[in-house]
Order: structure tokens, then sequence, then C-alpha cells
């Protein structure tokens, strides 16, 4: 792991343990937590506002403005809105995606959590969602905090991992364990 690697991952979870400790203070922690999911959908599914943010030809002030209509917009938390103008002014917003991430694991384990990967073959429905989510808790005794993603390509299937325990129903998967078997043959 390169230093420069290590160097953003410390200060993405420095910053992250900053809006976490100050959200929890003011007890805004559920408040926090849903606006920075929503920041976060916002930088996956929109290039534009993730190449604005990580750009460093925009100056600091311009970006604390666009930050400052999205976070008045949308009635952001006191904690939340003062913690993304400061990482405006500090010019730290191209670890916003990283310190996101840092967040919610702070929460997710502040709250007993296990993360949990679920990737399925087809669409889910929110039902379908939650009995998998409900049968994984009970299974694991814990509750979860499950990233789910649907990818077509797996044919038929899951595939659902909880820290280093993982399943692979995938029809995909397996057509590659046949096809390896069959050029080994």
């Amino acid at each position: 792991m390169s230093s420069k690697s290590t160097f953003s991952n410390a200060t993405s979870k420095s910053y992250a343990l900053a809006l976490f400790e100050t959200s929890k203070e003011r007890n805004e922690l559920d408040n926090a937590e849903n606006e920075m999911k929503s920041l976060h959908q916002l930088l996956k599914s929109n290039p534009d506002f993730e190449d604005f943010i990580i750009s460093p030809t925009v100056s600091p002030d311009d970006k604390k403005n666009v930050i400052d209509k999205i976070t008045n917009q949308n009635n952001f938390s006191k904690s939340s809105k003062d913690f993304l103008g400061f990482i405006s002014i500090k010019n730290r917003l191209f670890f916003l995606s990283k310190i996101i991430d840092s967040f919610l694991n702070l929460l997710s384990k502040s709250k007993g959590e296990l993360k949990a990967k679920l990737i399925s073959s087809k669409e889910l429905s929110k039902e379908e969602h939650k009995n998998i989510e409900s049968e994984l808790s009970k299974n694991f005794k814990s509750n979860l905090n499950i990233e789910y993603k649907y990818d077509p390509s797996l044919i038929a299937g899951l595939i659902i991992q909880v820290g280093s325990i993982m399943v692979d129903t995938s029809i995909k998967s397996k057509l590659k364990i046949l096809e390896t078997k069959m050029v080994d043959a």
C-alpha cells in the first residue's frame, strides 16, 4: 500500500470521526447518516458533481458555495452543514467519498452492525431484500448493514458476503468452475 493511500485513509478516518463525534454531541447522528448517504448517492450518480468536487481548478470558495446551496436546499443538520463547509474551505472535498465511507463504517460499528454485500441476478423488491436481511441477521445473530447491487451478468442466483464468509450461488461462477474443469481435463 502506498504512503499516499495510507495518508488519505488516515485523513478520511480523522475527518469522519470528527463528523461522528460532533453529530453525536448534538444528537444529530440519524440526520447526519441520512444526509451523508444522500450525498454519497449524489457523488456516485452524478459524475459532473464528482468532477467538480475533486477538481483542483475549482476554488475552495466556489465549492463551498455549491455545498452551501445543497445543504440549505435539503435542510441538512447543523453538524453536516458545518462539517461540509469546513472541509470545503480546507480544500479537502476530494476526500469526501472516503470520508463518507469511513463515517458510515463508524456509525455501523457504533450500532453493532456487521457489513454485508448482496449481489443478485435479478432486481430484488424491497420485501425480498428485507426477507434476505432478516434471515441473515438471524443466522449471524447481529444487525446487518447490507450493500445491495443488481448484476444481471450473474445469470441466476445470489452472492452474499458477510465479513470473510462468502456464499456464491450464481450460475456465472458455476459455469466458470465447469469451464476450468473442462480446460484442465
